[in-house]
């Protein structure tokens, strides 16, 4: 009996949701709740009237009109660069001679207002205090423009450091210039690095270059992915390198073994070395459709990702990533975004449980892995 019962006691539940199930309100309720349930935006389309859909075909055709209207308004924004480098070039000349040493800028053009010296000007004599041993030695300074000024750029810059090379810094000393160049009027989209060298024992180039190839056209198969202009290709030069100097490849010894008499003799071979002058080889983009397997495409997007920051960032403000001015910047931007992020989800945590909170460790900074170049 006393199994009958707790036998009956566990069908209650069940008996009970056959009833309700059964009521006709309640599966009206379940059933308008069942339709409030949110969709994703695909599926919710698919629910509307098959007119609806129509008119919002038509929608996606003008947006596709939008989108090569945009590809014209870049191809023109394109047109207003080339225009206003020219503007920019005689700076960035005077910038050069500077850097050099071939001029030496006048009193009013060495005149430069910082906050540094306002608060030396505020501390007293305590910080303008020099020996004079220092003093001497600056006076003395018989040193011809900024020495090292595009290699200490590179090695303030991560994106670039992350390639060089202690072999590299030698031959990067000898960096008087770094240019870009837009492709003229009528011939597509692209701009050129150029890299102008003074004579060194390492290579006979003068300049070394590399063009970035452009695209501001919506892709047929998706153009609603259009966001502008993009760097597809680009194309590096040869270096001609000096007899035992070349640092993209390095000589290796190996043994080889004869199968049949079995003597082992040692050869010497060559085989690609990591440089930042790899640089000047990339990989290139295959033009038959072939896809790319995700290691080659990520050594692309970096490739691609650097050469705009030199004409974007570097080439016109190279003044303030020698003095780490230009890094310092973005440096706090982005700490200032993760602070917030940070306290945000501290304060979340907190909310659940004060007794789990533990600090969060820094996060280290990624650095892009280096490719090897083709």
């Amino acid at each position: 009996m006393e199994g009958k019962s707790n036998a009956s006691e566990k069908d209650k539940p069940e008996k009970l949701a056959d009833q309700i199930m059964q009521n006709p309100r309640v599966l009206a309720a379940l059933q308008e709740r069942l339709e409030n349930v949110s969709l994703s935006p695909s599926s919710y389309i698919e629910t509307l009237p098959k007119a609806v859909r129509r008119r919002i075909n038509a929608l996606k055709q003008l947006q596709e009109k939008c989108a090569h209207i945009e590809a014209k308004f870049y191809e023109e924004v394109h047109e207003l660069e080339r225009k206003y480098a020219a503007l920019y070039q005689p700076l960035f000349d005077k910038r050069h001679v500077i850097v050099s040493g071939e001029v030496e800028p006048t009193n009013a053009e060495s005149e430069w207002h910082s906050d540094a010296e306002d608060e030396d000007k505020l501390s007293g004599d305590g910080k303008n205090k020099v020996t004079a041993a220092k003093k001497e030695a600056v006076e003395e300074d018989n040193s011809k423009g900024i020495p090292d000024f595009w290699l200490t750029i590179f090695r303030n810059v991560d994106m670039i450091n992350v390639s060089l090379q202690e072999y590299d810094e030698p031959i990067l000393k000898h960096l008087q210039d770094v240019k870009v160049k837009f492709s003229d009027p009528g011939l597509p989209m692209s701009f050129t690095l150029e890299f102008y060298f003074e004579s060194n024992d390492y290579f006979t180039n003068s300049v070394l270059t590399k063009t970035y190839k452009m695209k501001s056209e919506p892709d047929s198969t998706d153009p609603f992915s259009f966001e502008g202009p993009e760097i597809v290709d680009c194309e590096g030069c040869i270096i001609d390198w000096k007899k035992g100097k070349n640092v993209t490849v390095k000589t290796i010894k190996k043994k080889q073994k004869h199968k049949g008499r079995g003597t082992v003799r040692t050869i010497t071979k060559q085989v690609p070395n990591e440089s930042f002058f790899n640089f000047f080889s990339p990989i290139k983009v295959s033009g038959d459709g072939e896809e790319l397997d995700e290691d080659t495409e990520n050594c692309l997007a970096a490739d691609f990702e650097l050469g705009h920051f030199f004409r974007e960032r570097i080439v016109p403000r190279a003044v303030l990533y020698f003095t780490g001015e230009a890094i310092e910047d973005e440096d706090s931007f982005e700490e200032g975004e993760e602070g917030e992020e940070e306290e945000m989800e501290g304060e979340e945590e907190g909310e659940e449980d004060d007794d789990d909170y533990q600090s969060n460790p820094k996060k280290e900074s990624v650095q892009p892995a280096e490719c090897k170049q083709q």
